[in-house]
């Protein structure tokens, strides 16, 4: 809301605090946003922080920006950060596994399929 302004004027300030709010709280997606926001702010160091931190609650999406961050070889994510991230992302993700959320996968998959044809 706060970023395009849908409801509410915009505000850097007001979605930079519900953001950190939220990551506190533990919300990956949060994170990973914090993330863009700092490195568009240039603070890469802080980035990749938040980035590692929401790969290790198996946020997809910042694995893959620490992955590239690695491959580059800029030196912001050594194979140490980077391995340990990829083990703690796979322990967030297997521990999350459930025949429920598979099922639910299947139906969403199912119905976004159904979609598609209709």
């Amino acid at each position: 809301m706060y970023l395009e302004g849908k409801g509410v004027e915009k505000d850097e300030k007001k979605l930079r605090h519900h953001l950190e709010q939220a990551a506190i709280g533990g919300h990956p997606d949060a994170r990973y946003n914090l993330g863009i926001m700092e490195k568009e702010s240039e603070r890469y160091e802080r980035a990749i922080k938040h980035w590692i931190i929401a790969a290790n609650l198996g946020h997809d999406g910042s694995l893959n920006v620490l992955k590239k961050a690695f491959m580059n070889g800029c030196g912001l994510v050594s194979k140490d950060d980077f391995a340990a991230a990829l083990r703690a992302h796979q322990a967030a993700v297997d521990a999350t596994k459930s025949s429920q959320r598979d099922e639910a996968e299947a139906y969403l998959q199912k119905l976004d399929a159904a979609k598609e044809t209709g």
